[in-house]
């Protein structure tokens, strides 16, 4: 799994938005370090920073995300500074809260770095689609459809919410760490199963019906596991009503 690592000018910032991305993964998330403050209080420090990035070092690579200016340098600097034995580190454009949320849970399905770097960047796309704006243009959809699925199931979201933000990234880190490819779909539109920025943007509530369709290996599992995930309430229904 791959690291993690954010670069604040603020300490406190820093916390809150790990402790809001981390709670969308709580069981078995990615390492994610913090470099954020100086002396306890604003800025940042090249030192600091490459600890960090040792702290989240994996194999697998690490993704750096930044708040303000000064912060890219900082981690540019440590990245010379860091002895990280040809681990690959991105610095990630991403929006720091919402890039952050969705590295972690993409990570937590076990998503390659370019993959969780990718991820991140389309960060803004939900909020996007919200306020009724375009899409961003970037780079091209790797998934697709290749074929009929090898299943299918479609289910109704009995959850208050439906697929908010934590349930989507409960969704999206379970059937990432399956060897399937899902399509999820609701209301005319369809998302990759694994990414929790596209399940949000498919506009579902309590009582929106979703098709989970997937192929490859793991597929009827991954089926079952949206299936159980979906009948449970994402652990969101009063006693009672499971």
């Amino acid at each position: 799994m791959i690291g993690l690592v954010v670069v604040s000018h603020s300490r406190a910032l820093a916390d809150a938005v790990v402790e809001l991305a981390t709670q969308m993964t709580p069981h078995g998330g990615p390492t994610v370090a913090v470099a954020a403050g100086v002396d306890g209080g604003l800025g940042t420090d090249a030192t600091a920073v490459a600890e960090a990035l040792a702290d989240a070092s994996s194999p697998d690579g690490v993704l750096v995300l930044m708040d303000l200016g000064s912060a890219v340098m900082s981690a540019e600097l440590a990245i010379e500074l860091a002895d990280l034995d040809g681990v690959e580190v991105r610095l990630s454009p991403a929006p720091l809260v919402e890039g952050l949320v969705a590295a972690v849970v993409r990570a937590a399905g076990g998503a390659d770095l370019a993959t969780v770097a990718r991820e991140a960047e389309s960060a803004l796309e939900p909020k996007r689609s919200a306020l009724g704006e375009p899409a961003a243009a970037g780079p091209s959809d790797e998934h697709g459809s290749t074929g009929p699925p090898d299943t299918s199931v479609t289910l109704t979201l009995v959850n208050p919410g439906g697929l908010h933000a934590r349930p989507a990234a409960q969704l999206a880190a379970a059937l990432g760490r399956l060897d399937a490819e899902v399509a999820v779909a609701a209301n005319g539109r369809e998302a990759d199963g694994a990414s929790s920025l596209e399940l949000l943007t498919l506009g579902t509530g309590q009582g929106t019906a979703i098709t989970v369709s997937a192929t490859g290996p793991d597929a009827q599992r991954a089926v079952d596991t949206a299936r159980t995930l979906v009948e449970e309430g994402f652990g969101e229904l009063p006693d009672g009503d499971t």
